[in-house]
């Protein structure tokens, strides 16, 4: 072995540590800790921002581990054999009997793998790239991708919504079968709901789709989420702005969300997008859809496609929390802020104190709504004494609609007028289902752990 071993991202104690023992990154090695302890894997580089007291390992099992060097007490090496993380790329075929469907790129890694080195992330994107990844695709659709920017999902914003409206227009009439928008999942609901209101009168099926784990583990729900997206976009009959993503934790479906209704609900279950007050509009695998919700755009390639991309980003959300005082409603208005999005307790409920700003606010022309931070259920404010005060200062309830949704709404809203009596009646007249007339029987369903119903229904269940 050569005296000096490539280190690639190890520094200060962790190259030390290597040195020590003579061997190097992309070595399989077993690493014995102070515990006797083995762990058996793949000497990983290390991103250049991470600290130099760890040695990592991609074991067998797809994961990796991080070992202190201060733990190490011996290190085998077993074999070598440098990774190569570049994507394989094979190219797609064609085939004529199969709908078109365009991949529109916004940042999310829906296929990918790691540069260790780094720590970014390479993308799968092109057709030839998802192809060598995921080749089920091919037997599903005739794929065209097109990257129309590449941002973190926590960085999409009013500018990046209207480009990808546009962009979702443009590919329908140039005879796009289905949509699928490749997106990181942290805020997708948000992108979902305000396309749902940017983009109307769909002729074809629109299908946002991310991944919550990377596709270098073997958990990895991104080729899976992927196959079913696209299965909804070539093939599926729901001509509206969906979520795809996994179903159950395990590998046995996905789900279709309306844009409107979903919300992540976990921050790293693979299972984590859910429908709020209402039930998901279909299941989707590899080969089937099976619809759920009765009442559901149908495809229609006759129908044109409109495009109302337009906003006004003085907008924000107030969750309300029992000791709020004042200022920050006086902020908002101060700071030229033209409608407030209120996340009110209960049946949408603020104390007292916030009355007089909340009536000053009304009094400029702010636009004030209410939705409930309870996500399932009706702003309902003529109960108590307290919502039919703020109802009688001007504060407009939106029944169902959820906060994320409603911010979405009301910025777009405002980008078509500034008329206080219009922006109500606007904001309460339902567009793509995110007001509806009631929560059907089982739009609310919270499975507790330890309850004997429930633990009864995990055993026969739970893999």
């Amino acid at each position: 072995m050569a005296d000096q071993q490539p280190m690639e991202g190890y520094r200060g104690r962790a190259a030390e540590k290597l040195g020590e023992w003579r061997v190097r990154t992309w070595s399989e090695v077993c690493v014995v800790n102070d515990a006797g302890s083995e762990f058996i894997g793949v000497i990983l580089p290390r991103s250049e921002t991470f600290d130099d007291l760890h040695i990592v390992l991609k074991q067998k099992t797809g994961y990796n581990v991080g070992i202190h060097v201060d733990r190490v007490r011996e290190i085998k090496e077993l074999g070598y054999k440098k990774a190569e993380y570049k994507i394989p790329e094979k190219e797609f075929p064609r085939n004529p009997g199969l709908p078109a469907v365009t991949l529109l790129g916004t940042g999310g890694t829906i296929a990918s793998r790691l540069d260790y080195r780094t720590g970014a992330v390479i993308p799968a994107f092109t057709p030839g790239e998802l192809y060598g990844a995921v080749p089920e695709l091919a037997d599903i659709c005739n794929l065209t991708t097109k990257k129309i920017f590449g941002v973190f999902s926590e960085n999409m914003g009013w500018p990046e919504y209207c480009q990808l409206a546009q962009a979702i227009g443009d590919e329908i009439n140039a005879g796009a079968d289905g949509i699928v928008i490749g997106h990181g999942t942290d805020t997708m609901g948000h992108t979902a709901a305000v396309l749902s209101f940017m983009v109307q009168n769909l002729p074809v099926p629109v299908v946002i789709v991310g991944s919550q784990r990377s596709s270098d583990r073997p958990s990895s729900d991104a080729a899976l989420n992927l196959t079913h997206a696209v299965n909804a976009a070539a093939n599926g009959d729901i001509a509206e702005i969906q979520v795809c993503m996994f179903g159950p934790t395990s590998d046995s479906y996905g789900l279709l969300h309306r844009g409107t209704r979903v919300r992540k609900m976990h921050s790293s279950y693979r299972s984590t997008f859910r429908t709020l007050s209402d039930i998901p509009l279909a299941i989707i695998d590899r080969d089937n859809q099976t619809i759920l919700h009765p009442d559901y755009r149908r495809r229609d390639p006759s129908r044109q496609v409109k495009i109302d991309a337009v906003y006004d980003d003085r907008v924000s959300v107030l969750y309300y929390y029992p000791g709020m005082k004042p200022d920050l409603v006086e902020a908002l208005v101060e700071k030229g802020y033209r409608g407030i999005v209120i996340a009110g307790t209960g049946l949408g409920h603020v104390n007292k104190p916030l009355y007089p700003a909340l009536k000053a606010a009304i009094a400029q022309g702010v636009h004030v709504v209410m939705c409930v931070q309870t996500l399932w259920g009706f702003a309902q404010m003529y109960v108590y004494d307290t919502g039919r005060d703020l109802l009688d200062i001007g504060v407009v309830p939106l029944d169902n609609m959820l906060p994320e949704t409603a911010l979405m709404k009301l910025g777009w809203v405002l980008g078509h007028t500034d008329d206080h009596g219009e922006v109500l009646k606007m904001m309460r007249a339902p567009v793509s289902h995110e007001i509806t007339g009631r929560e059907p029987h089982n739009g609310y369903i919270v499975l507790q752990g330890g309850l004997p119903e429930v633990q009864e229904y995990i055993a026969g269940h739970w893999k």
